[in-house]
């Protein structure tokens, strides 16, 4: 889990500037027919444009409503629109009231579907995970996200919170792809208290301001995940990847025992040295990923914990970790179409994906985590 991982949402930028292709189109309203769900925690949806339609991402919106989209962002020259459902004129059986005050057009854009059931998120989440996989991978697969404890129906699960100080004293968080900020007195997915840093009975040092996993449930979902996939037996030798304070390696430990050996990758340095500290006997590199493997421990590996940042590992790493020869990969992807872009290029390694996990780890938000298995063929393991 690397320290460089901004996942979920309380930490979101805002767009990046677009130079102008022609007129805005900011503030135009169309009725439409909301189509499905896409990457990003919004709906695509197609307007009128001269004599073809021009594609909209809508957000705030299900599949299948008829509502009223206005522009929020697109010139006439770009390939796409984005915009907000300001109205719902024909709802879906999966619309709720968002339990926040400001969660909806116009207001903070950390959560996409707080006006949607819980199970309908998972479902969307999922829909999401498998067409990219299809889109990116060609393969198809049914996906389930899975709950996990630590939250109160989606809500109160947030142990780690950012907020921007506004000038007469109150907090407040950013829209949706914009620098403006608006006012929040209670965040209703922030927890009532900060994270716990104790896994499966075991403590870890973890640096102030450090990545660790903001869902109270998400590190034992996690590692429970990751150690049914790659089954690490007494003796193998194990690669952990963006090992973060080494909260897989400690337990790779523990399963190899003291005939098997973990080596650990971290480009955060105070990461990499409490990782050292939190996992007694463990071979801990501080460097990029890429570079070191490049340089350093080019002998075969029988299992390797692949946990990137959001951007995925590419080709680099991915090729690197092929050479290496793992019975057995375990992918913890908060991206999918990051996921799926390096599932592809495993794939022209002879590695194939045989097993998928989906969690809910952000829940009232678009963000996915998976954890994929991928052997190679011909390998014992499934």
């Amino acid at each position: 889990m690397s320290g460089r991982q901004g996942r979920g949402a309380g930490g979101r930028r805002p767009a990046r500037r677009r130079t102008a292709r022609g007129a805005s189109v900011v503030g135009r309203r169309y009725e439409v027919e909301v189509g499905p769900v896409a990457h990003g925690g919004h709906c695509v949806a197609r307007v009128p444009d001269g004599d073809a339609s021009r594609v909209v991402f809508v957000r705030h919106a299900l599949p299948g409503e008829r509502v009223v989209v206005e522009l929020t962002e697109g010139t006439a020259g770009d390939r796409f629109w984005r915009g907000d459902a300001v109205e719902v004129l024909t709802s879906s059986p999966d619309r709720v009231p968002a339990p926040c005050p400001v969660a909806g057009p116009g207001g903070c854009g950390g959560c996409d579907f707080q006006h949607v059931t819980l199970v309908r998120q998972r479902a969307l989440k999922a829909d999401v995970v498998r067409e990219q996989l299809r889109r990116l991978a060609g393969i198809d697969w049914d996906v389930v996200v899975e709950a996990v404890p630590g939250d109160a129906d989606g809500l109160r699960w947030r142990t780690r919170q950012r907020y921007v100080d506004l000038p007469d004293g109150r907090r407040g968080m950013r829209k949706h792809r914009s620098h403006e900020v608006v006012p929040i007195d209670d965040c209703l997915i922030e927890a009532p208290a900060g994270p716990s840093y104790r896994v499966r009975g075991r403590e870890f040092a973890v640096a102030d301001g450090g990545f660790w996993q903001v869902h109270p449930g998400a590190p034992e979902a996690l590692v429970d995940a990751v150690l049914e996939a790659l089954a690490p037996q007494p003796g193998e030798s194990a690669l952990d990847l963006y090992a973060g304070v080494g909260l897989f390696s400690r337990f790779l430990l523990d399963a190899v025992g003291p005939t098997g050996q973990v080596v650990a990758v971290e480009g955060d340095r105070s990461a990499s040295r409490l990782s050292a500290t939190n996992c007694p006997g463990l071979t801990a590199i501080a460097g990029d990923v890429g570079s070191v493997l490049a340089a350093e421990h080019q002998e075969q590996f029988d299992v390797v914990v692949l946990d990137p940042p959001r951007t995925g590992a590419k080709r680099a790493v991915v090729e690197q970790v092929a050479a290496r020869r793992p019975r057995a990969v375990a992918y913890v992807a908060c991206d999918p179409a990051a996921l799926a872009r390096d599932v592809a290029i495993f794939a022209e390694h002879g590695y194939r994906l045989v097993s998928l996990r989906a969690f809910d780890l952000f829940p009232m938000t678009h963000h996915v985590e998976c954890v994929a298995l991928l052997t190679k063929s011909g390998s014992d393991l499934r």
